[in-house]
């Protein structure tokens, strides 16, 4: 029979060293183990590399195969596509979950981080565009007083595991194609702790924390808007067995005002002034979150026409800088004139040559007779 080439098999040099055998046949053991190519071909070539590896990773064997002689002659090892006593089945492991081989994670903490939290906070539109402090009260878990987090009662400590001996996880050997296949699973008896607390803290029930009510105060930046979250970073609850805390979140709600309309950082809100104020000018009295304000209203001002203050809207959030109030123009034209004012109108028609006024259409819009036909016509 002839002589199988074990470093052509790995794909490797002569002289590779043991490292670069391993990681070669880790990676060709990925690509060709049964339980991810089940084909015969596949089996056969998963077969060869193992034996390969077997010979290449053993001083002795690889020292024996490059002198020419057969490895398996001694009777030390198992026959073509076997496993020797002696043949590293982690490595196998190692190519599927790591240099742990599947084992040796030990037993799992007590300690666990805490939830995070959210709660929300109503704020007013001043409190949004300046910032504020609030008192927060918060229904949370804190750390345990009475055992410090421990779980166990005063004067007591949590006890070694007698099933897993401390290890946190069991193990158990079964048989499979590939051999002897040890796996393991976490202690059934203590729940992978590796101790089991036998006089639990009378306060805490074990938990190693309580629920109580604390009082918190938030600094709430300018310019936060309706659904911003602000974190507070480890104000959460504090995690079972004394634990670091989670995470507190804080959910801006802004409430409605009853002026002014916010788009982003600007302000928006409309003023009704009568037609002889937009007409002759006017000044008028404007309510701004900074307080009162005088607002210029220049003759032959037009309805819809927006007037800006600058700088009188939101702060910009973690920027310097303001957005805008822009207030919106409303000219209202009286419904109802007594003969005085009727009289008046009409003298002001007659100087102004509007007794019967034309009309004038911007393009694009439809005369009254179009619109009438229209309303008619159902469109």
């Amino acid at each position: 029979m002839a002589k199988s080439d074990y470093y052509g098999t790995l794909g490797v040099r002569r002289d590779a060293s043991a490292e670069e055998i391993k990681k070669a046949y880790r990676r060709l053991a990925r690509e060709l183990h049964p339980d991810v190519n089940p084909d015969p071909e596949t089996q056969e070539r998963f077969k060869e590399i193992t034996q390969a590896y077997e010979v290449l990773s053993d001083s002795n064997k690889r020292q024996m195969y490059d002198m020419g002689a057969d490895p398996f002659a001694s009777g030390a090892g198992a026959g073509a596509g076997g496993f020797g006593a002696g043949f590293p089945f982690s490595d196998i492991m190692d190519a599927f979950f790591g240099a742990a081989g599947g084992g040796g994670r030990g037993p799992r903490s007590r300690a666990r981080r805490g939830r995070n939290a959210t709660i929300r906070v109503e704020l007013d539109l001043s409190e949004s565009a300046f910032g504020t402090t609030r008192e927060l009260v918060v229904d949370t878990a804190v750390l345990c007083e009475v055992c410090t987090g421990s779980g166990a009662a005063a004067g007591t400590h949590p006890d070694t595991c007698d099933m897993c001996h401390g290890r946190g996880e069991v193990s158990q050997v079964t048989r499979s194609f590939l051999g002897q296949v040890m796996t393991s699973r976490p202690c059934p008896q203590c729940g992978g702790f590796g101790s089991i607390i036998r006089n639990p803290c009378q306060e805490c029930s074990g938990d190693g924390r309580v629920r109580t009510r604390r009082t918190i105060k938030v600094r709430i930046p300018a310019g936060v808007e309706d659904g911003t979250h602000i974190q507070l970073a480890g104000e959460g609850e504090i995690g079972p067995g004394g634990g670091p805390p989670g995470d507190l979140f804080l959910e801006i709600v802004e409430r409605p005002h009853e002026i002014f309309e916010r788009r982003g950082d600007d302000l928006h809100c409309t003023v009704q002034i009568p037609m002889t104020a937009a007409s002759l000018g006017t000044i008028l009295t404007m309510e701004t979150l900074d307080g009162p304000e005088e607002l210029d209203i220049r003759p032959g001002t037009q309805s819809g026409q927006t007037i800006p203050l600058y700088s009188r809207g939101i702060q910009h959030l973690n920027e310097s800088g303001r957005g805008d109030l822009l207030i919106h123009v409303n000219i209202e034209t009286p419904s109802r004139l007594d003969a005085a004012q009727e009289e008046l109108m009409r003298e002001l028609a007659r100087l102004r040559g509007e007794e019967r006024p034309p009309g004038k259409f911007a393009p694009g819009q439809q005369s009254f007779f179009s619109r009438l036909r229209d309303a008619f016509n159902g469109r």
